[in-house]
């Protein structure tokens, strides 16, 4: 029995250290649109003008972080549905190289930032987000598919 409480103890103690010891501390709570400001800080935005003006241009990969369903009631001509739910796991399948000039965006702009933020935290060295999203798009008459 002692040789079971001495296997014991030291056991619950690395358990509890590993279970705790791990848990850094949390950054203060932020609201969505604090982050998303946050996120602007840190990633070039480019108005919907100068995005199709890269469209137009050529080199550019349009990427369209909204939903599937999103996706298909209307997009960038060209552009690829990596929902940013799923970014961070599909984007190196879609686009390896991470030098490719990328153009994000998304619905209104927020959800692009971040995703857009994302990207440049895995490495990708070119990336913008269109300012004012899909809405901005469709509201310049640009084309879409």
């Amino acid at each position: 029995m002692k040789r079971r409480i001495g296997y014991i103890l030291p056991l619950a103690l690395v358990l509890a250290l590993a279970i705790g010891g791990c848990a850094k501390k949390a950054p203060a709570p932020m609201t969505a649109e604090q982050l998303v400001a946050e996120a602007k800080q840190n990633v070039c935005e480019k108005t919907v003008s100068e995005c199709k003006a890269l469209l137009d241009e050529g080199g550019y990969v349009f990427l369209d972080c909204r939903e599937p369903n999103e996706y298909k009631m209307g997009h960038v001509p060209g552009a690829i549905n990596i929902p940013r739910g799923l970014l961070e796991f599909k984007v190196a399948n879609q686009i390896p190289d991470k030098n490719t000039k990328i153009v994000m965006y998304c619905k209104s702009g927020g959800r692009g930032c971040l995703a857009a933020c994302t990207l440049c935290r895995m490495g990708y060295k070119n990336v913008a987000n269109m300012g004012g999203g899909w809405l901005a798009w469709e509201k310049a008459g640009y084309p879409v598919e």
